[in-house]
């Protein structure tokens, strides 16, 4: 049988892409609007993931440093798209059971996360200084990226590498099933990011079937992202449960938002058990025929 030749899509164009949309979408507006924060947020995650696919191959402490100030990036966004989300959330809730927020109209936290902050068209100090720093962090990847020496890696090599990455997220879903706590299954969403973003540069190896892959993995992990959205706001309430009611409502709001995070998490599982359950192999997933890259 005749082997299939193909040729994974080139890598440092497609992350020199990533960081100069960001650079575009930051300069556009002095305060960058939630569409903005939210795109910028996604390349951010999608340039780390190119990242710790080829770091082990090249120049570790080069790459490891655009890593850690591309987390930091996402970090400083991360507190603009919070809360917007979680005022979203609430209103949402608000309307699905305005009983209970009749109840809770004198509280404080929730009156807080749900007001609709003034329009900024300019940024105050700090959020001017964060800015600065997000493009000083972002120019300065884009700048080291330049001197890669990603274009030659050998494919097979790279081939192993999302291997690898297939079984963090295959052990880390293994371990949220068996003890399904918050932090887990926030590491299994970032995980399955990283290694979805990476799945793009193989769809040579079988096109139909790694995109299908992705849809899989897309969808599992916005249904991750809602359960720890939630996650998120019971902690931006500060709801904790003492052992005895001393809010009723406050109660019942905590039991409807864990009942949304159930329903999440049961749309997770199914796809996640396709994906990686026990024994499975990537080979299985990609579904590719003899091949030599």
């Amino acid at each position: 049988m005749e082997a299939d030749k193909v040729k994974l899509k080139e890598i440092k164009p497609v992350l020199t892409g990533y960081i100069s949309k960001s650079q575009i979408l930051l300069k556009r507006d002095a305060v960058p609007d939630e569409d903005a924060v939210h795109d910028i947020r996604v390349l951010m995650k999608k340039s780390r993931a190119v990242l710790k696919l080829t770091c082990p191959l090249t120049d570790t402490e080069l790459q490891n440093k655009d890593i850690h100030d591309l987390k930091r990036v996402g970090q400083l966004m991360s507190i603009l798209r919070d809360t917007s989300v979680h005022r979203k959330t609430l209103r949402d809730l608000r309307k699905e059971f305005p009983g209970i927020f009749k109840s809770l109209a004198g509280n404080e936290k929730i009156g807080k996360l749900m007001q609709k902050p003034e329009d900024i068209s300019e940024p105050d100090l700090t959020m001017n200084s964060e800015i600065d720093e997000i493009n000083e962090l972002i120019n300065k990847s884009g700048y080291r990226i330049r001197f890669y020496q990603i274009q030659n890696i050998d494919p097979v090599k790279l081939m192993h590498q999302l291997e690898l990455s297939f079984y963090v997220v295959q052990n880390i879903y293994l371990e949220c099933r068996n003890k399904p706590i918050p932090e887990k299954i926030h590491q299994f969403r970032k995980r399955s990011k990283d290694f979805l973003y990476q799945l793009y540069f193989f769809r040579p190896l079988n096109p139909a079937a790694v995109k299908a892959l992705e849809k899989r993995l897309e969808r599992m992990t916005m249904y991750l992202g809602a359960y720890n959205d939630l996650y998120q706001l019971i902690k931006s309430i500060g709801y904790t449960w003492s052992g005895e009611s001393a809010d009723p409502a406050m109660d019942e709001l905590i039991l409807k938002i864990r009942d949304k995070q159930d329903e999440s998490l049961a749309r997770v599982w199914p796809v996640a058990y396709k994906c990686f359950c026990p024994g499975k192999q990537i080979v299985n997933l990609l579904g590719f025929k003899l091949l030599v890259l």
